[in-house]
């Protein structure tokens, strides 16, 4: 609705009804007494609000309109909606698409600040990470087991629980924490806390909880912060912890005062604590998790609740295990025929740039595209003294992530702060190459994969060198609890690996530098033609 028609204030609130007079009278004779939305649009003399109807809507169907209003609406502005309506299967849901393509095309005409074009909306990792997304039947059900859980945590006053939640890349995993940690937030009698040790993802839960107006009881904190800030003795009802794999197993300068691992004090300040975690995203040593932090874990009651489903790769379920035997197999297959997904392989960097940059600036339809590589060129954090650190092959080169500014028409176009959205959402990243840091949880429409020299191919196999990385958080030695040091780059390697080549909703683009791993790329994808 708008508030105010002069100023272009919005107050936006998503709601249906079957009487609409009756429900806004409620609204602002009622809830004007509680909420001050209501009440600051009572007070109003020229508020409108837009009122969307269908001859085919029914009740399941405009529950699923008005969640799917409230995903794209809390996208954009603050939203004033305290519950999420999500429908399953019913008599016309295979409408709710159509319908909605049409209610949203006609609000963009009426007002395209308010309701901006979909594709800009759908681009950004906070609609795909929004707890307005409709769950699948396997994520539902791992809601219903996880409310449960922390229901019975409470009632019975347990502390220490943990709730530890596993899936591999693209399984819908942030998708189920933002929904739950919404559905705790919006109760006033439980203090949740949500963590993720990873700036990109960290940028995109604050914006949720700003947009949302996510109470104090709920809050996005570091989680150093945490751990400075909670006391053993007065737990947190609810501890989320995002990519619960990044968190650091070893004591660091960010990371001094408490135990040797986070994820076990974090335990230790909360009464539960759900943890979503991947160990084939580790990616580094301070993140490996040893023995006898194992035995320590396994002494708090745990839970665990498996999510198996492929979510982000839109690809057959024969794509889906060429791309998995590739990484954790290292077995270069024969590539499946697949018309529903994009995989490619290029005979150069720069013809593979080439058609992500067409891809991203032409095909709008499914979202942004980016370039990513292996951590195998130098990069740090110091400035380079001439241009910028790059990763080249002959001719071709590309700047790192995170070093080019926003032109000033790019900002001049937006009134966006560029610096609070993630590296992919930023426009001019188009011409920069990320890593696995950067794009770590995130979605990208086409994806294309510089593969370093780091990734051979060797007596038939991918094998993995840790000599021709300059990824030094994976490939230097890890001194253990025991003050042994060890080495895990390999394992690491093949993790990073993961993390880039699941990026891709619609594509894959692959280069490799190695020239067997080239050419064994080569072989495969003729046999698949």
């Amino acid at each position: 609705m708008i508030a105010s028609e002069k100023s272009k204030l919005y107050t936006v609130y998503v709601g249906e009804t079957n009487n609409i007079k009756r429900r806004t009278l409620e609204h602002i004779d009622v809830d004007s007494e509680v909420r001050k939305d209501w009440q600051k649009l009572k007070e109003f003399q020229d508020a409108e609000m837009y009122i969307v109807g269908h001859e085919h809507f029914n009740k399941s169907l405009t529950l699923d309109i008005e969640n799917r209003l409230m995903q794209y609406m809390s996208s954009v502005e603050k939203i004033n909606n305290q519950r999420e309506n999500s429908q399953n299967k019913y008599y016309t849901s295979d409408e709710m698409k159509k319908i909605f393509d049409k209610i949203w095309k006609q609000l963009h005409r009426e007002d395209p600040r308010l309701f901006p074009a979909k594709k800009l909306i759908e681009d950004s990792a906070l609609f795909k990470a929004s707890p307005f997304n409709k769950l699948t039947k396997n994520q539902l059900y791992a809601k219903d087991e996880i409310l449960s859980s922390i229901d019975k945590a409470l009632s019975k006053e347990k502390s220490n629980q943990l709730i530890k939640v596993i899936g591999n890349a693209g399984a819908g995993k942030t998708v189920l924490m933002s929904n739950i940690f919404y559905e705790l937030a919006k109760k006033s009698n439980i203090k949740t806390v949500l963590m993720v040790n990873h700036l990109q993802q960290e940028k995109i839960y604050r914006q949720i909880a700003k947009k949302l107006d996510l109470t104090d009881n709920a809050k996005v904190l570091k989680v150093t912060t945490f751990l400075n800030q909670t006391d053993v003795d007065f737990p947190v009802d609810v501890a989320f912890v995002d990519e619960a794999h990044l968190l650091l197993t070893q004591r660091s300068q960010a990371y001094y005062g408490h135990g040797t691992n986070e994820l076990i004090d974090i335990i230790k300040r909360a009464k539960v604590t759900l943890a979503v975690y991947d160990e084939k995203q580790i990616l580094q040593t301070t993140q490996i998790i040893e023995d006898d932090d194992r035995l320590e874990l396994e002494k708090f009651d745990t839970e665990y609740i498996f999510l198996n489903d492929q979510m982000r790769i839109k690809a057959s379920k024969e794509t889906v295990e060429w791309i998995r035997k590739f990484i954790d197999d290292g077995e270069i297959n024969p590539v499946p025929n697949d018309e529903s997904y994009d995989l490619r392989l290029f005979d150069t960097p720069q013809e593979m740039q080439e058609a992500i940059f067409e891809k991203n600036t032409r095909d709008r339809e499914n979202g942004l595209s980016r370039m990513v590589a292996t951590f195998d060129w130098d990069y740090s954090s110091t400035k380079k003294e001439r241009g910028y650190w790059e990763v080249s092959e002959g001719e071709w080169h590309m700047p790192w992530n995170l070093q080019l500014k926003p032109s000033k028409s790019q900002k001049n176009a937006s009134s966006i702060n560029y610096s609070e959205l993630s590296w992919p959402e930023q426009p001019h990243t188009i011409d920069e190459i990320g890593s696995n840091y950067t794009v770590q949880g995130m979605d990208l429409n086409y994806v294309g994969v510089e593969i370093g020299p780091s990734v051979k191919y060797r007596d038939g196999r991918v094998v993995f060198d840790p000599t021709a990385s300059s990824n030094k958080k994976a490939i230097n030695n890890r001194t253990m609890h025991s003050g042994e040091k060890k080495k895990f780059g390999k394992k690491l390697l093949r993790n990073e690996l993961n993390v880039l080549l699941t990026r891709g909703v619609h594509g894959l683009y692959i280069h490799a530098v190695d020239d067997e791993l080239q050419q064994a790329l080569k072989r495969a994808f003729k046999k698949g033609e």
